[in-house]
């Protein structure tokens, strides 16, 4: 079974917008911000409303620039994210129940208190790059196999 899922980066170079999630799934770490789509909503239009939901800033720009599948083992469930670059956006950035914002220089990235996998992806995300990858958890969000390539198109 495939949940899509979404995940929008604010990068306006040399500064990158993180979130800090205040609960649930992913509590504790930087991240994007995103999540489930409601029925009928377009990975577009889903992208929108959760970075406005979580941030309080609506992106004027959005481009997709990458597909990861995450699985961890031991679930059947597949989340497939759906990763866009908004570069313009308006308003600025609030903190909301889920999330607390915070810009960061694209050469001090809190990796340590980001999920694993972001390690290997955001390099290309930042370079400019489409990628399409899988990563397999194990316990303790271990990376026990990963495949991610450079693309041309999503």
């Amino acid at each position: 079974m495939t949940k899509q899922l979404t995940l929008c980066i604010v990068h306006q170079h040399p500064r990158v917008l993180l979130g800090m999630k205040k609960r649930g799934f992913g509590m504790g770490r930087w991240n994007g911000f995103g999540g489930k789509l409601i029925e009928g909503e377009t990975i577009e239009d889903a992208t929108r409303r959760e970075l406005l939901e979580e941030s309080g800033l609506t992106a004027l720009s959005l481009e997709k620039v990458g597909v990861i599948e995450f699985e961890f083992q031991g679930n059947p469930e597949i989340l497939e994210v759906h990763i866009f670059r908004s570069d313009e956006v308006e308003g600025e950035p609030t903190e909301s129940e889920e999330m607390r914002p915070e810009w960061y220089d694209v050469n001090t990235l809190p990796f340590d208190e980001m999920w694993p996998d972001d390690r290997h992806w955001f390099p290309l995300f930042l370079d400019g790059k489409k990628f399409k990858g899988k990563f397999l958890f194990g316990e303790g969000d271990v990376i026990l196999a990963k495949n991610l390539e450079v693309v041309e198109e999503i």
